[in-house]
């Protein structure tokens, strides 16, 4: 899984810095390119929650397999766009099932144990990044040849059928894998967890309506068991985490969303440099994602204590950027906010997976991706308001919001902690 996630943002990070030059290039405006970028954020948020479901409910291998083809489909669309309305379709496709990473990762959740959770999902994000960072390198040189654009979106469509031959390729074990669910599910410790448990007897009743039963009949059942986790989630008492991942993704977007213009005109520096600087955090975060482990070891495991410092520390760096006197503090402030955000973001799926439950991980990091994509529809906004008092108005917005997250950590406590305890006694 690991080669497939760094060859999916790798393909993906080759074609999405030159959309926008594509789509003007047919003779968009700045608002329908705008309006097309915005639609696929919007159908992302719908489709990942149902997605990620979905997958709990007819099986990783299917689910992964469906939306890689399909997420192929879309890049080879794009790869023919010779007109707005034929790039605005090419982006359906993958806009509603580009969810081939979140199904990854719920995947491994289901292959490990809780302990070596946090490690192996550092490195399934460090694998990730860096595909990431070599992306837009390749593409940047292949957009120079003639007719640069299209063929990149053949080769990105391309790795995707590499991926798609790659899974159908491992090993699979859904009969190992559905037990360690059931085995997980009876040390649920949530409401939600328990509601999830039940609906392994719907994932076997709609196993065998797949075998026997008419196509109509079996896309109602996966539906109806999809909407009812979905109603699970929403009676749960998960609320509190989703709102710190909101929170602290729309503060980190918050921080970068001006940072190359922040940095012209508050230093003098050039767009160049501002992009070097950048590529350095990913660089870091990718160390950071190998580190895990031995982080993790040090906080005995606790995954609360570790996501709770590691959002003070983003809070406090991002402080330290808003009133940075030199570039220097804005170099130091980059450094350690790479590591900072990095765990924070592995800690925050680890807590969701933690008490949600690990036999509903699909649905979680659904409903996690949906979060996320709220965050980058109302980011945007706010920075817009922000910038019109002063350019550190976004990241100082930013401050505000990660100090909220870490105030509701605190304040729950006492029940992440006792789900830390659980985990800790079973190991």
């Amino acid at each position: 899984l690991f080669l497939p996630s760094f060859q999916d943002l790798f393909g993906v990070s080759m074609v999405v810095p030159l959309m926008n030059l594509h789509i003007k290039s047919l003779g968009a405006s700045h608002t329908v390119a705008g309006i097309i970028g915005s639609l696929y954020g919007i159908m992302q948020l719908f489709s990942s929650t149902f997605v990620g479901c979905w997958s709990d409910i007819v099986g990783r291998r299917y689910s992964l397999l469906a939306c890689i083809l399909l997420s192929a489909l879309g890049y080879f669309l794009l790869g023919t766009s010779t007109t707005v309305f034929l790039f605005a379709i090419s982006r359906v496709p993958v806009g509603v099932f580009k969810h081939t990473l979140s199904i990854s990762k719920a995947l491994l959740s289901d292959l490990v144990s809780e302990r070596d959770r946090p490690l192996v999902m550092g490195r399934f994000n460090a694998a990730s990044s860096v595909g990431f960072i070599l992306g837009p390198v390749v593409g940047g040189y292949l957009t120079e040849l003639e007719d640069g654009f299209y063929l990149t979106s053949f080769i990105c469509a391309s790795i995707f059928l590499l991926n798609a031959g790659l899974v159908w390729m491992l090993p699979w074990s859904e009969e190992n894998t559905g037990n360690k669910e059931h085995e997980q599910g009876n040390r649920g410790t949530d409401g939600f967890s328990a509601k999830a448990n039940c609906d392994l007897h719907l994932k076997s009743a709609t196993n065998g309506a797949m075998a026997s039963n008419s196509l109509f009949q079996t896309a109602w059942i996966q539906i109806a068991a999809v909407l009812k986790r979905i109603k699970g989630i929403a009676g749960s008492d998960l609320w509190d985490i989703f709102l710190v991942r909101l929170l602290m993704s729309v503060a980190i977007l918050l921080y970068y969303s001006n940072f190359t213009l922040a940095l012209e005109e508050r230093f003098g520096v050039k767009p160049l440099f501002a992009g070097y600087l950048i590529s350095y955090s990913n660089a870091l975060g990718v160390l950071a994602g190998c580190l895990l482990g031995p982080i993790t070891r040090l906080y005995q495991h606790n995954t609360y204590r570790l996501l709770l410092h590691s959002s003070t520390l983003t809070c406090s760096l991002i402080l330290l950027y808003t009133s940075a006197l030199s570039i220097s503090m804005v170099i130091l402030s980059s450094t350690f906010l790479a590591f900072s955000t990095t765990i924070g973001r592995t800690c925050i799926i680890d807590l969701e997976l933690t008490i949600g439950g690990n036999e509903a991980s699909g649905t979680l990091l659904g409903v996690g991706q949906s979060v996320t994509s709220v965050g980058r529809i109302v980011a945007p906004l706010l920075s817009g308001i922000a910038q019109e008092f002063s350019p550190c108005g976004p990241p100082s917005l930013g401050v505000g919001l990660a100090l909220g997250a870490i105030l509701i950590m605190n304040a729950n406590k006492q029940k992440y902690c006792s789900h830390g305890n659980v985990k800790l006694k079973n190991q």
